[in-house]
Formats: C-alpha cells, sequence, structure tokens
C-alpha cells in the first residue's frame, strides 16, 4: 500500500511539472526575446542622435486631467514619465523638449480653466513644435473610461497623415511587446494637437488611471521608467524604417 501511494505521489509530482513545463518555456522565450529586442533598440539608438524630438507632458495647471482611484491626477503622471522620456532621449544623443517641466499649463492665467483656455494652451504646445521645426511630436497621457476593468496603453495619430501612423504602430509595437495589459492597436482618431502638428505626431495614452491594477503599476517609478523606456523603443523603431524616396524635380 505504501508502495502504491508512493508511486501516485510521484505521478502527481510529474503531471504537475508536465503542466508548469509550457508555462516556463513561454516565459523564458518572453524573457529571451525581451532581452533581444532590447539589444536590438540599443543598436538602433544612433537612429534618434541629433533629432529635435518635443514631448508633451498632457494637462498641467487649473487643467488636472483624469483623476485616479487614489487621487492621483493625471497632469503629475505623465510629467513624471515624460521627463523620464526626455532624459532616455537626451543620453541616446537626440534634443528633447518638455512642453512644460512643472505643474502648468500654456494659457494666460486665468480665474477658472474655459474652453477658450484649453485650445490656447493647445495650441501653443502646437506651435512650440512648429516653430522648432521638430523631428517628431509625442504628446503624453493617461486613459479614463467608466469601466475600471479597462486597460492597456494605446496611441493614437491624425487620420491621413501616413508618417503619424507609422510613428503610433511603432510605438504601440513595443507597447504591446514590454508593458502589462498589452493587445491594443494604434488608432487614427482626429485630435487637436495631432491635426495641427507640421510633423508626425502621436498622442500616447500608458494606461488606464481608472484602472486600479494599471493604476498602482503606473504609480511605481519602475514601471514608470519602463514605459518610458518603451516609448523610447517605438520612436527609435520609427526612425530606423526606410524612409520614402523623393523625385528630385
Amino acid at each position: 500500500m505504501r508502495k502504491f501511494a508512493h508511486h501516485v505521489h510521484i505521478r502527481k509530482r510529474y503531471i504537475i511539472a508536465l503542466l508548469l513545463l509550457p508555462a516556463l518555456l513561454i516565459s523564458g522565450f518572453q524573457k529571451v526575446s525581451s532581452y533581444f529586442e532590447e539589444q536590438h533598440i540599443a543598436a538602433l539608438s544612433w537612429t534618434v542622435a541629433n533629432k529635435l524630438i518635443v514631448i508633451d507632458p498632457g494637462h498641467g495647471g487649473l487643467d488636472p486631467g483624469a483623476l485616479g482611484t487614489t487621487g492621483i491626477h493625471e497632469k503629475d503622471m505623465v510629467l513624471e514619465v515624460s521627463k523620464k522620456l526626455a532624459l532616455i532621449l537626451q543620453e541616446a544623443g537626440a534634443e528633447a523638449v518638455l512642453t512644460r517641466e512643472t505643474d502648468r499649463d500654456l494659457s494666460d492665467p486665468v480665474a477658472d480653466y474655459s474652453y477658450q483656455a484649453k485650445i490656447q494652451d493647445l495650441s501653443r504646445r502646437v506651435e512650440l513644435a512648429n516653430s522648432r521645426n521638430a523631428d517628431i511630436f509625442v504628446s503624453v497621457h493617461v486613459n479614463s473610461f467608466s469601466d475600471p476593468r479597462e486597460d492597456g496603453p494605446q496611441t493614437f495619430s491624425q487620420p491621413g497623415s501616413a508618417e503619424s501612423k507609422k510613428l503610433a504602430q511603432a510605438i504601440q509595437f513595443e507597447f504591446n511587446r514590454f508593458l502589462a495589459n498589452p493587445g491594443r492597436e494604434a488608432k487614427q482618431v482626429d485630435y487637436f494637437a495631432n491635426r495641427m502638428t507640421k510633423m508626425p505626431s502621436t498622442i500616447v495614452e500608458i494606461g488606464f488611471i481608472t484602472n486600479p491594477k494599471e493604476e498602482k503599476l503606473l504609480l511605481d517609478e519602475h514601471y514608470q521608467n519602463k514605459v518610458a523606456w518603451t516609448i523610447y523603443a517605438g520612436i527609435v523603431r520609427y526612425f530606423a524604417q526606410p524612409k520614402p524616396a523623393f523625385a528630385l524635380p
């Protein structure tokens, strides 16, 4: 009887090991794949050297943006990630310009933040990029929704802009490879900032602040660094793509 029980115990351990094996193999493959992707991005980092990239931390000042379940405001969260992204780009040799570096917006001081103030704020962010002839414009935001189950980062570009679409898709590709809650697709939606920029641009939603689990991740500095690096990886991937040749007149 003891011998039979011993064999049953071994058999159970064997079955458990077989059940765990696929998960372990997948986990190992993902780690190896991520490592080689990181090395690939590092090898392509020269593509952003001397590029002028305007990073726009959304909202600020009297415009707090979305509110998280913990009371954190979108404006504060995206500013932290944007600063980290700017530093990574600068270390790679790019000129990274932030539209704001503190808790402020770009509109004239007003008692109440109105629609007119919002348009003025957005217009000045865009004008900063246009007047500097930036190579790309990246506006960083967090998403929100009434259903707290909605999650995942997502990028948006202006309908009709092929280069902006490529930029959004490149960043979305890295989002789905490296960040939590992957699976969303880059979309083309008519937003003011993307419409008014003269260069390829994208609005980057780094996650849902209304999802408690994702909000907790976004509040973690290690994850913020990961988000910033992932956006950087998408930017590198975009600039590494072959550009269309122009016929000489």
